[in-house]
């Protein structure tokens, strides 16, 4: 994966690097500006898309004629907004400072969560999940901000190590994912918890992990899947058991476990190749009620009322997204920077795979939002500042000294 990432840049340009000038502090034409507008572009598809499920269900208009939520998914997108600016203005090398005590924080506030005695004023659990912080106007979702701290801490510790290239010297990154991992399924969300796996496999692959040894875990990783069955929660029990039953064509969980996914697909189809109106969309959403449909379940509201080319240009601005992130970490010859883009990508590809998956019933429902796109504070906020980070990237060179990115050869 390291080479495909250094030879991206010249299979979309054409040209190299050596090519271009080095006479900037700055790099102004970047990658990242994909990320940035195909960011802008799914935040304004998810207000739209939140405004009309929220009308279907009899919210009032407010200020702009947005429905309450969706206002307010507008005023947290504009703060992202200006969080992504922010973080994108000093160099990313500043930034790996921050990376030791923001894990400490987020880590700390994982626990905060799980702690007896806890007021349910300060956290209320939801469909189960100690997940969220009451903060008054708005909730805070700690395992948000875990993601980003994740990748940074990953990537400070295996910028100059070339341990991770055996198979003991995972030890320490597995045990590194377990401890947010950990907290967060105790939660518990399962959903949230296994997007940190994809994002440390691809951080390995760029910083030139055997691919034997990842797969030698993988494969462990699976068989031991059906294992953990007996300690999930009666509600997780109950998604597997769902999808289970819904590839086996059972029409009868229509109104019971399968509620939510069934409806979903039906919306989903009510919209065919070009969507319906906002008044019939509108009547749909009424007569069938979807739950979470602002948030876990919003692709089926895109897909309803612009049909099945909208869900799949959300899905298109979405792949873009992580292209631009990838596509910087290729220009970026410095270990860190390369791996925090990376990092950030997979956490996006993985919940957008996750998301769109159990929207359409090829996995099961475990609480996952869409990038961008569902509502959330703390959802938006967070990949807004992903966003920013993968722009601060692009956006400044590599200060010296730094080493090359993990080039190594296959007998080392």
């Amino acid at each position: 994966m390291t080479r495909v990432l250094d030879q991206l840049p010249t299979i979309i340009r054409g040209t190299s690097d050596a090519a271009r000038p080095t006479t900037s502090v700055l790099r102004i034409g970047n990658a990242a500006w994909l990320s940035l507008i195909s960011a802008g572009l799914l935040t304004l598809a998810g207000i739209l898309a939140i405004d009309l499920a929220e009308h279907a269900e009899g919210a009032a208009s407010g200020p702009l004629g947005l429905a309450g939520v969706a206002l307010k998914q507008a005023i947290f997108a504009l703060l992202g907004l200006a969080a992504a600016m922010t973080i994108a203005l000093p160099h990313y090398r500043l930034i790996k400072g921050l990376a030791i005590p923001a894990m400490a924080v987020a880590v700390l506030l994982l626990i905060f969560l799980l702690l007896p005695g806890i007021p349910s004023s300060i956290v209320t659990p939801r469909n189960g999940t100690r997940g969220w912080i009451n903060m008054g106007p708005a909730d805070f979702q700690p395992s948000e901000v875990a993601k980003i701290a994740y990748v940074l801490v990953v990537a400070g510790y295996m910028r100059y190590r070339r341990e991770h290239r055996t198979f003991v010297g995972l030890i320490p990154l597995g045990i590194l994912t377990a401890i947010p991992v950990g907290l967060i399924m105790l939660q518990p969300d399962l959903g949230t918890a296994t997007l940190f796996a994809p994002s440390l496999l691809a951080m390995l692959l760029a910083a030139g992990a055997r691919l034997r040894h990842l797969t030698l875990i993988v494969a462990a990783a699976m068989l031991a899947g059906p294992a953990m069955y007996p300690f999930l929660r009666p509600h997780q029990k109950t998604r597997i058991v769902a999808l289970i039953r819904q590839f086996q064509g059972d029409q009868t969980t229509a109104g019971d476990i399968n509620y939510q996914a069934f409806t979903a697909q039906t919306l989903i189809g009510a919209g065919g190749a070009t969507g319906v109106g906002h008044d019939r969309a509108r009547l749909l959403l009424e007569l069938n009620r979807l739950p979470e449909a602002h948030n876990d379940m919003v692709i089926a509201v895109v897909a309803l009322r612009w049909g099945l080319l909208g869900a799949v240009a959300v899905v298109l601005l979405s792949a873009a997204w992580v292209l631009g992130a990838l596509l910087t970490a290729a220009s970026c010859k410095e270990p860190f920077g390369r791996l925090v883009c990376v990092g950030l990508a997979a956490f996006v590809a993985a919940q957008t795979a996750i998301n769109v998956g159990m929207n359409i019933g090829l996995l099961p429902i475990v609480g996952i939002t869409l990038p961008f796109v569902s509502y959330g504070g703390s959802s938006i906020l967070t990949v807004w500042l992903m966003t920013g980070l993968v722009f601060n990237v692009a956006l400044h060179r590599p200060r010296p000294p730094f080493r090359p990115s993990f080039e190594w050869h296959d007998e080392e």
